[in-house]
């Protein structure tokens, strides 16, 4: 195939190619507040929402971060982001499970984690809202499914949610409007490697 050949046969292709996607552009025709879901056993899904939370901050918007489960606050992205103006930031476990190793407290901490969740939740001037980790407390039931469905669901119309972890839950799923599923080809942890700041911590 010669190369203006090549050239026209590409050139068909992405005329193709912009016709569709503009057409779904073209549906896409109402603003809304959003649900993500971010989960599989894939590395990266606390990353990915703290990419939002930057990208939303360059907006002018305001941010609400709970941290369930997890307990420590010398990370990159609690040093960094807690310092911004228009960021609100709770770490509100106290470690992974495997390390407390006590249920009672785990779901006090929890529960008590969600009362700071639902107040950005009902709070109409924050614009995203980050749950990381929130799926161990449904899973284990440190919180009551339907009811932090429900507050997910009474949010401002306008206010963006997204939830992090493993094992998401199936009804938090069905509500969620995106959806998307880490999966996990390779990680240098299982070599030897240690987690290393700045991009595991």
């Amino acid at each position: 195939m010669s190369g203006s050949d090549a050239g026209e046969r590409h050139r068909r292709r992405m005329e193709h190619k912009k016709a569709v996607i503009d057409a779904h552009i073209a549906q896409a025709d109402r603003d809304q507040g959003v649900l993500l879901v971010l989960t599989g056993n894939g590395k990266g899904k606390s990353s990915s929402a703290f990419g939002m939370v930057a990208r939303a901050l360059g907006h002018g918007m305001k941010v609400g971060v709970a941290q369930f489960i997890k307990g420590r606050t010398d990370t990159g992205e609690e040093a960094f982001f807690s310092r911004q103006p228009g960021v609100r930031w709770h770490v509100l476990g106290e470690g992974f499970t495997w390390d407390t190793q006590d249920r009672e407290r785990d779901t006090a901490k929890a529960r008590e984690g969600w009362q700071v969740a639902r107040g950005f939740l009902a709070n109409p001037d924050i614009h995203l809202v980050v749950l990381d980790e929130l799926t161990y407390c449904l899973s284990y039931a440190y919180l009551d499914s339907a009811t932090v469905l429900a507050d997910i669901a009474a949010r401002p119309p306008m206010q963006h949610v997204v939830v992090t972890g493993r094992a998401a839950p199936q009804a938090l799923l069905d509500l969620a409007d995106t959806v998307t599923e880490m999966r996990d080809v390779k990680h240098a942890y299982r070599s030897g490697v240690r987690a290393q700041a700045g991009v595991d911590l």
